[in-house]
């Protein structure tokens, strides 16, 4: 027993992936104060008499099983990092045995604050020690807990800024311009239309809150082709929440010249991008709040009616004219199917992998626009990558409450404790990025990490899914928006 339990024992089958032990002697569980470090076995198994050994013997089996049967250039290591994959690997009980004061001398007021909603007797299952010191283990280069104004720096190039937003006179596809920054994006012109919200009751993989169909018409709008990016967000921030203002955890601050007196978003806390990147990959970690907040601020610096889009204006636009559950046809059972699965039933994964960044070809993460391709309306990402605020509330019977006949320009129900968010994401697999399939903003669930008290209106500390894409209204009377 105490010779496989040995860093040396465990490093002899972990060799297959040598950055697994570099990164433990950098982590503050090896270079520690006292010179002590914690070994593997102390977070990688329960605590003797908690079950340790049933732990051990099936940890070992399956370690050696790896070894024998798999390739370890097969693996994605990145992705196996990931909070998700390490909560099955790390015991809170083994947390716990060795941090048995929770509230040591030298913890920081954000650091009390967190320890105590850990320790209320309703805390949620799901949250443990490592969903705030995922890197207390092994280092992680870049990981950042604590408050992060290094983040928010916008991108800088030798291009001219932009003096004036486009210019649009006719119902056509633009390319709008931000006054004041150097990033632009395009809006493609949806034509208004009548089609089929909802899932009929024999599409598979169907969830009940789909239901049921209903005729819907809409007036034609404007969509961006892709979701809302970093690039672009950021030139919110910089234009609303300059570097060097108040950095109370909500407070109202304003850009330099007071011009449009938009509240701007605080410095995040930890690593919104999740070290993936920023640029032209889609923003995350946004709360509702602020991405209404963007839209109300690229109004006022473009002159155009900017807005999240109504879950019926994603639904018409993801779907394209199209019938079946994706843009592209094919069956989400036989999508879903994976490994040994799909080999038997010859599935081919080709259509969804072109044009739907899930599960099965994300590697874990948010892509940029150019790994898919775009659906016949020219929008690229409506389903897949991060799933996207709309503006209604969720209700599981909206479809139902709607009156009898065609339903003009559905804005869903009046009131709501949870927002709609559509199209699915990386994370899911290939049922929840289907055309109708329907989700909700679960805001308390995506905070529990944040230690700020109160907690962000601005940025989700737990939930790097979800992002999304703006409409622009379009006035058929006058020509303008």
């Amino acid at each position: 027993m105490r010779r496989t339990s040995t860093n040396d024992y465990c490093n002899s089958c972990h060799e297959i992936h040598p950055q697994a032990t570099v990164s433990w002697k950098q982590s503050v569980h090896y270079v520690t104060k006292s010179g002590n470090y914690t070994d593997c076995v102390d977070c990688h198994l329960p605590p003797h008499g908690q079950g340790y050994l049933p732990a051990k013997i099936k940890t070992g089996a399956r370690d050696v099983w790896s070894k024998w049967t798999k390739d370890p250039k097969s693996f994605d290591w990145d992705e196996r990092s990931r909070l998700e994959n390490a909560q099955k690997h790390v015991y809170e009980s083994s947390c716990i045995a060795c941090h048995e004061n929770l509230f040591p001398p030298e913890l920081s007021k954000e650091g009390e604050d967190a320890h105590l909603y850990y320790t209320r007797e309703n805390k949620p299952a799901d949250l443990q020690c490592i969903n705030c010191h995922l890197d207390a283990g092994h280092y992680i280069p870049g990981y950042v807990h604590s408050g992060n104004t290094d983040f928010t720096k916008t991108i800088t190039n030798n291009l001219p800024e932009y003096t004036a937003p486009a210019e649009v006179t006719g119902f056509a596809s633009f390319r709008e311009q931000i006054p004041g920054s150097v990033v632009s994006f395009n809006m493609i012109a949806i034509p208004g239309g009548t089609f089929d919200m909802g899932s009929p009751e024999n599409e598979p993989l169907r969830k009940n809150d789909e239901g049921p169909v209903r005729q819907v018409r809409l007036d034609s709008f404007y969509m961006a082709e892709i979701e809302v990016t970093w690039d672009e967000y950021l030139a919110f921030y910089a234009q609303t929440s300059g570097e060097g203002r108040s950095t109370d955890s909500e407070g109202s601050r304003l850009s330099k010249n007071m011009t449009d007196a938009i509240s701007g978003a605080t410095p995040p806390y930890g690593q919104p991008d999740k070290g993936w990147g920023k640029g032209l990959r889609p923003a995350i970690s946004i709360s509702f709040h602020a991405a209404e907040t963007y839209c109300l601020w690229l109004s006022k610096v473009t002159g155009k009616h900017y807005r999240l889009p109504t879950e019926a204006e994603w639904e018409y636009a993801c779907r394209a004219g199209s019938k079946t559950p994706y843009f592209f046809g094919g069956d989400p059972a036989k999508f879903e199917k994976t490994g040994l699965r799909a080999k038997i039933s010859k599935n081919d994964t080709s259509v969804i992998n072109t044009f739907v960044v899930y599960a099965e070809n994300s590697p874990g993460k948010t892509q940029e626009p150019s790994f898919v391709d775009d659906n016949p309306w020219n929008l690229k990402n409506m389903s897949g990558n991060v799933a996207e605020f709309c503006s209604d509330w969720y209700q599981a019977d909206a479809y139902s409450r709607y009156p009898s006949g065609i339903v003009a320009n559905p804005k869903g129900p009046e009131t709501g404790q949870e927002r709609v968010i559509r199209g699915g994401s990386y994370r899911d697999a290939a049922g929840k990025v289907r055309s109708a399939a329907r989700d909700f903003t679960k805001t308390e669930l995506w905070l529990h990490t944040d230690p700020q008290m109160p907690k962000s209106i601005w940025w989700y500390s737990d939930c790097f899914y979800v992002g999304f894409r703006v409409v622009c209204e379009f006035d058929d009377q006058s020509g303008k928006k």
